[in-house]
């Protein structure tokens, strides 16, 4: 039941980024991604941090357990110092957006998506497997590949097969599946040193909140002086960030960092029902079909596999 509940999580945080396409389709044509990806964590950080804040003075008052609490064995424990894992953490947050934004334009969106999505469980399960010695599971290498199947034919890149593929652009999107590995992989380790899912999604995207502000300013914010600038900067960093980030972390305690990286391949599943739904485009007969294989890759790993008389599952 309680991994069930962690899988709950995730995919609620899953369907929270998947929103984040239908929020700026409704917001100023005129805003740059780089911008608007600086503005998101800038607010969604500030918010996380505010949180985390919040929770510690709490600790010391006698009322929560805080940020920190009793420190914990397990792996990922014996690796870096907090500190740098926290750092480590906020430079894979800051990295992910204009890494994955330069892929999709030098590329398209259909092979970008693919690459930078596609390739972050895998990444984040084989950085995982190196760093604990331990294989993710049959269950979750078929549920990957499954799933992938399905974010290839959803994203259209069997109709792109034919097209060149620049390799600036490739190594652009690989680069964002392993900034998300990283900050995962970081934050996991935190959350196996005893840090609470707020305190560990509070400092890593606080510290990240204040590197964007930089590069917020070094953009055209003109689009932030509008209503729909506002409302989309809000829903983007409080519910697409803040509110996502502490349901993503609350299932990353309780499961492994590859089958969380895994589940929120959920995120394009709900941005095309959205698309459908709300914004009321049309998916060709392969989208439709990767909707459905991607789903059962979903289901394959979201379902608890029969467990052996005095067998563990991690």
């Amino acid at each position: 039941m309680f991994r069930m509940v962690a899988i709950l999580c995730v995919l609620l945080a899953a369907l929270c980024f998947g929103t984040t396409g239908t929020a700026q389709a409704f917001g100023p044509a005129d805003a740059s991604s780089l911008s608007v990806g600086a503005a998101r964590i800038l607010i969604g950080g500030g918010a996380l941090a505010a949180i985390a804040g919040v929770a510690l003075l709490r600790s010391r008052a006698g009322a929560g357990r805080g940020i920190r609490p009793t420190v914990t064995r397990g792996a990922g424990t014996r690796t870096l110092p907090a500190g740098a894992l926290v750092a480590v953490g906020a430079l894979g947050v800051l990295a992910y957006q204009p890494a994955f934004f330069l892929g999709t334009a030098v590329n398209g969106v259909a092979v970008g998506t693919i690459v930078a999505l596609g390739s972050a469980p895998v990444i984040t399960g084989a950085l995982q497997w190196a760093l604990t010695r331990r294989f993710p599971g049959a269950i979750w290498l078929v549920a990957t590949i499954v799933a992938t199947v399905g974010v290839a034919l959803l994203s259209g890149v069997t109709d792109a097969a034919g097209s060149a593929v620049d390799p600036a652009g490739l190594l652009s999107s690989l680069a964002a599946g392993a900034s998300y590995a990283v900050y995962t992989l970081a934050s996991k380790a935190l959350l196996n040193r005893g840090w609470t899912p707020i305190g560990a999604m509070g400092g890593v995207f606080g510290v990240a909140a204040a590197l964007s502000l930089p590069l917020l300013l070094l953009t055209d914010t003109s689009w932030l002086a509008t209503g729909p600038g506002v409302a989309m900067a809000l829903w983007l960093g409080l519910v697409t960030t803040a509110l996502a980030y502490l349901l993503f972390a609350r299932g990353l305690a309780a499961l492994p960092a590859a089958t969380v990286s895994t589940l929120t391949l959920a995120e394009p599943l709900t941005a095309s029902l959205l698309g459908i739904l709300v914004l009321g485009e049309r998916l060709p007969a392969t989208a439709v079909l990767g909707l459905v294989v991607l789903a059962a890759g979903l289901v394959i790993l979201a379902v608890p596999a029969r467990r052996r008389p005095g067998e563990v599952l991690p």
